[in-house]
């Protein structure tokens, strides 16, 4: 097995302050009131979690943001919504990554192209050093994908939690 030592040098160095310093809890609600004030638009389910590195484990075997992702989207039971449209927005700091797993319904109708440009669009803002609006920017997109595909019929029930996911 190769190891990547300039990858788990960073990931050792990142830390849980380096999310803090990234996103206050100033920033923490004010993502958390863009989910909940998006999905009042469509019957979408948006999670967004943020890790500062790899735990051990996931570290030592080099697992990419996009396998962490698709992990952490069935451990948040992401998948688990009734219309299958269910997306998680993830960002994994010591890589500087990130990724989007949405739900079948959702990955059917939008496709892998929009979610690159998604992504692409927050790593630009974060790399400005703007973590908060890059994130809401990133929840507005993929608002527009969910509204289009999924609109509101009324009132519809919150299936899963808007909280931030701080690991």
């Amino acid at each position: 097995m190769q190891f990547n030592v300039k990858r788990i040098v960073r990931h050792l160095m990142s830390t849980h302050w380096q999310v803090r310093r990234a996103f206050p809890q100033a920033a923490l609600s004010a993502i958390k009131q863009a989910i909940k004030a998006s999905e009042a638009g469509h019957t979408g389910e948006i999670r967004f979690a943020v890790e500062a590195a790899l735990p051990g484990p996931a570290l030592y075997l080099d697992q990419p943001a996009r396998e962490r992702a698709i992990d952490l989207f069935a451990q948040l039971r992401i998948w688990d919504t009734d219309a299958r449209n269910g997306v998680l927005i993830y960002l994994l700091l010591a890589d500087h990554a990130v990724e989007i797993v949405a739900d079948r319904g959702v990955h059917a109708k939008a496709g892998t192209a929009e979610w690159e440009r998604i992504c692409r669009g927050m790593e630009a803002a974060f790399r400005a050093g703007r973590y908060e609006q890059g994130v809401i920017d990133g929840i507005r997109a993929v608002n527009e994908l969910l509204s289009q595909h999924f609109p509101a019929h009324g009132a519809g029930r919150n299936e899963l939690p808007d909280k931030v996911v701080v690991l």
